[in-house]
Order: C-alpha cells, then sequence, then structure tokens
C-alpha cells in the first residue's frame, strides 16, 4: 500500500495568522496519525512563514510514524534536519520567495552538491529524496547523486487529469519505471487530490509515499479530517 504523509504547513498558516497556538500542531500531528495517516510531512521556509524551525524540534517527539522534512538544503536547513535527525528528508530546490514548489531540481546542473549533501544526511542514517520532474534524464540524474528516492513533482498530471489524464500520467509512469530500474524508491506531491489520487495509484502501483497537505486540508473543511484521511487512505489500498 501507499503510504499517506499529511503536509501540515496549512495547519500552520492558519496559527500563524493570529498569533498564539491555535491550531496546535503537536495535536494535529498526533490526530492525523490516529486517524491513519502514516507520516508527517513539514515544509519550513527560511522565512518561516508557516512551519518555524522550532516546530521542526518539537514535533520530533511526537509523532510516531514518519517525519518528513522538506526543504531547500541552504546551510540552515541543513543544520536544522541533522539536529532533529528525521525519518526522511527531501530536497526541493524552490526560491527563498516562492509561494509553493513549482519545479524539479536539474539534476544534472547540480549533481556534485546534492551529491555532498546527500552523502551528509546518510551519513546521519537519514532516508534522502529528491523532488523531480517526471523526465527521464533528470530521474536518472538523481540516481548518481545517491538519493533513496525521487518525489515526482504531479503538478503537470493534476492539470491535465480532467482533460486527459492519459496523457497526464504517461511521463510520470515511465519515470516511475526507471527510476525502480536504477534502485530508486518512489514518493509522489504537489496539487494531489481526492478527485485524481486513485488513477495515480492505479497506473504508478509501485509509488511509496505521497505527501498531501493543501487539498487535503481544503476537503476537510467541508468533509471532516478523519473522514478525508481515511478516503485518501481507501484510495492508495
Amino acid at each position: 500500500m501507499t503510504q499517506l504523509s499529511v503536509n501540515i504547513n496549512k495547519f500552520a498558516t492558519l496559527r500563524n495568522a493570529r498569533g498564539g497556538n491555535m491550531p496546535d500542531l503537536l495535536k494535529v500531528a498526533r490526530d492525523l496519525e490516529s486517524f491513519g495517516a502514516q507520516g508527517i510531512t513539514i515544509h519550513p521556509r527560511p522565512d518561516q512563514r508557516h512551519i518555524m524551525y522550532q516546530d521542526a524540534r518539537d514535533l520530533k517527539s511526537v509523532v510516531k510514524t514518519e517525519l518528513n522534512i522538506e526543504g531547500n538544503p541552504i546551510p540552515k536547513f541543513i543544520e536544522l534536519v541533522l539536529e532533529v535527525n528525521p525519518q526522511q528528508v527531501t530536497l526541493v530546490p524552490d526560491a527563498e520567495d516562492a509561494i509553493t514548489s513549482n519545479a524539479g531540481w536539474d539534476t544534472l546542473k547540480n549533481k556534485g552538491n546534492l551529491r555532498e549533501v546527500i552523502s551528509t544526511f546518510k551519513k546521519a542514517g537519514i532516508r534522502t529524496s529528491l523532488f523531480v520532474d517526471p523526465v527521464v534524464k533528470m530521474v536518472a540524474g538523481a540516481a548518481e547523486t545517491g538519493a533513496d528516492r525521487i518525489e515526482l513533482y504531479t503538478e503537470e498530471y493534476a492539470k491535465l487529469f480532467k482533460a486527459d489524464k492519459l496523457s497526464g500520467i504517461e511521463p510520470y509512469a515511465e519515470a516511475a519505471r526507471i527510476a525502480e530500474e536504477l534502485g530508486l524508491g518512489i514518493n509522489a506531491g504537489h496539487d494531489l487530490n481526492l478527485d485524481n489520487i486513485r488513477y495515480l495509484k492505479e497506473n504508478i502501483p509501485q509509488i511509496k509515499e505521497v505527501s498531501i497537505g493543501h487539498a487535503l486540508v481544503c476537503e476537510a473543511i467541508y468533509l471532516g479530517l478523519e473522514n478525508v484521511v481515511n478516503m485518501y487512505l481507501h484510495r492508495l489500498q
């Protein structure tokens, strides 16, 4: 079964909008796990506009499943990850002012730097994943960095899903096939929702983990958080 890791950035955005501690991220993480989530994802950005660096430290002792920390491997991010020592780190090439992640790594151009950073994390026993577009040469480049997994950037799939889902899924299925041949585990994330997640899973059954935040929170406003988590788990079976 593909694992569901819930990105809790949006809960932190809501908390920060008013100050204080509502909603309480630690309680959110505990509740999500009790509802069936198999991981918690956070993406602390340099401006800490949603997840703060202290949140990562606090969550380490609370999360009982898998803690996945995403981010651009700038020095202070590397220091945080090594301090917290999560089960997984996902490296994302986003700019400091990016609203959300909007591109995968050029694993060929950045191979040397990525190889060095990944080696540092792997020595600490942290599984590493690289955010990549469904481009065969970028997947091959990811394998050469020493990464354990890739996370397929699924925005384009989500855009095409309603109009032409077959064309939308094809490059991802091919990228996943190549990744598997190269010994890379496969994660996926970005703009996945209750409508498009089942088709992705059916066509790329080797996906180990999906990370979903924004859509899940939006759906939970109408359907309830526990209900939505279980709806995702059902579609991922």
